[in-house]
């Protein structure tokens, strides 16, 4: 189970229709769920994502994204998706993500150096997260 916490509903309607597209693509290869809690700030938001995950101990690889995070290929992402069960990934807001989600979070990733907005950010989550298990599965979206 892939699980996305974000902070924030997608407002731009070109953006929520790609990401739901994406989405639709990943529920052909496996299960995701994209889960919203409301923007009200970095720390409500970590508060209110950490209720959405729920106990540690059920939702495997917990990961936090931020820009200053860990910088990966897609090779890299989709062995990192193949190496667990359950992966749950935590996307935060205009303001970035609380520090109680980063504290609870395994590993911390970025999308990439550049500051990107949160809610292309969840685009660029979702397209990366099928890319991985395309790699994963053969598929030839992906090339080298």
């Amino acid at each position: 189970m892939i699980r996305i916490i974000a902070v924030g509903r997608l407002k731009d309607p070109r953006l929520a229709a790609a990401v739901e597209e994406y989405a639709r693509r990943i529920r052909g290869l496996g299960a995701l769920e994209m889960l919203e809690v409301r923007d009200e700030g970095p720390e409500r938001e970590a508060e209110a994502m950490l209720r959405r995950l729920g106990s540690p101990a059920g939702h495997g690889l917990v990961i936090a994204l931020d820009e200053r995070g860990e910088a990966l290929t897609s090779r890299q992402f989709a062995a990192l998706l193949g190496g667990h069960g359950d992966v749950a990934f935590l996307v935060g807001g205009p303001d970035g993500l609380g520090e109680a989600a980063r504290r609870r979070a395994a590993r911390t990733l970025q999308l990439s150096a550049l500051t990107l907005p949160h809610e292309l950010a969840r685009l660029v989550l979702v397209e990366q997260v099928y890319r991985g298990l395309t790699i994963l599965r053969g598929h030839a979206y992906h090339r080298d």
